[in-house]
């Protein structure tokens, strides 16, 4: 079984970059002619925006997978769609599968015993897409209830060959509430950092990278450096970049000298550019899936001039 650790980067050495799209659907942001068309068929608010979601990320995965490695669903915009959003989540992470993409289902779950491995065992399929309902490679986890409650994640992630990205420091204005409380003379997020580190390190059996990482915000950039110290050995997933305010020099301490170590989120910037500035110039409404191309080639080409991830494209030379 190959980790996904190592699957994860395998597609950011093909793709040669760490550029990872998020899928954030918003009813408001779609285009008419989706609405429209979902609004044709009729049935309640919610069956019509889980048809539109699930005809809007269809298209943007196949727009976008022969660009990037990974796309993160955010389970929450669908399970508020009740029942025929979660079935759309589940049809949206099957699609990119199958077009070729890692997906990291961003559900941020987190609970004692039984209940974590029933999460674990509806989320993450790991290497098998067949081998969960949701069938995402890695799920976003919650650790605020402590180390055991991650375990029944971590130890399904080891049978099935997949991945798990911890909250450690969060992109919002928010996380200095609890995240910066000082106790025995460190951070909050740096004890956590240290049991994700721990974590990964048993997954990682002696190659450089676990397949337990951590989410490290982008809008804290000077945090993100120290945690990349305290994680050696752990993937990073960072959120923040584009409309939060985090740029690609601030995330550039995530990688490697090869590039590799992290993936930078990119959600609003790319689904709904086409909305305003200049890619709705140049592209408007009628051509959005140009507008999300052009805004995925915009980012990948910003990480590649401004971080370590630019080595990407010299390894492939």
């Amino acid at each position: 079984m190959t980790s996904f650790a190592n699957r994860l980067h395998r597609e950011i050495l093909k793709k040669q970059t760490p550029a990872l799209v998020g899928l954030d659907p918003r009813w408001d942001q779609l285009p008419r002619e989706i609405q429209e068309r979902a609004s044709q068929q009729g049935g309640s608010d919610a069956a019509i925006h889980a048809r539109a979601f699930e005809e809007f990320c269809l298209r943007v995965i196949d727009v976008v997978s022969g660009l990037v490695p990974a796309v993160k669903p955010q389970s929450a915009f669908f399970e508020a769609c009740g029942p025929d959003g979660s079935r759309v989540l589940a049809n949206v992470i099957q699609h990119a599968r199958n077009a070729g993409l890692i997906v990291i289902c961003d559900a941020k779950r987190g609970d004692i015993g039984t209940t974590a491995e029933a999460y674990a065992a509806a989320y993450l399929a790991g290497e098998d897409p067949q081998a969960a309902p949701y069938a995402a490679d890695a799920l976003t986890i919650n650790p605020y209830m402590g180390v055991d409650t991650l375990q029944p994640f971590v130890s399904r992630a080891d049978a099935v060959g997949a991945g798990l990205y911890v909250l450690v420091r969060t992109s919002n204005p928010g996380a200095r509430d609890f995240q910066d409380r000082q106790t025995d003379d460190e951070t909050l997020y740096t004890a956590v950092a240290r049991q994700v580190e721990n974590l990964s390190l048993q997954l990682a059996r002696g190659e450089t990278y676990g397949s337990v990482g951590a989410v490290t915000g982008a809008t804290y950039p000077e945090e993100l450096a120290v945690l990349r110290k305290v994680m050696p050995h752990t993937p990073l997933l960072i959120p923040g970049y584009g409309s939060q305010g985090g740029t690609s020099q601030d995330v550039a301490a995530a990688f490697d000298g090869r590039g590799l170590g992290g993936l930078v989120n990119n959600s609003r910037g790319i689904l709904f550019g086409f909305r305003k500035g200049p890619l709705a110039e140049e592209f408007g409404e009628a051509r959005w899936e140009a507008a999300v191309q052009a805004a995925t080639v915009k980012m990948i080409d910003d990480l590649a001039a401004n971080t370590p991830a630019g080595k990407l494209r010299q390894s492939s030379k």
